[in-house]
């Protein structure tokens, strides 16, 4: 009888656990979507507007 209690008061705790932790996703997530984040910072003069590698390919590269 008492392995039955202690079996189920383990599995309410990790119940509880599991609903505190997807309570507190949930509340950081909507932290993080109200959350703006600023403009990019400029870019230093002299370097051309796209840098990726994407600009850098070439036909002869494929």
């Amino acid at each position: 009888m008492e392995t039955i209690v202690l079996v189920a008061l383990i599995i309410l705790a990790i119940g509880i656990g599991m609903l505190r932790i997807h309570l507190l996703n949930a509340q950081h997530d909507a932290r993080i979507a109200a959350y703006h984040f600023s403009d990019p910072l400029p870019r230093p003069p002299g370097l051309p507007d796209d840098t990726s590698r994407r600009a850098h390919r070439t036909d002869a590269d494929r």
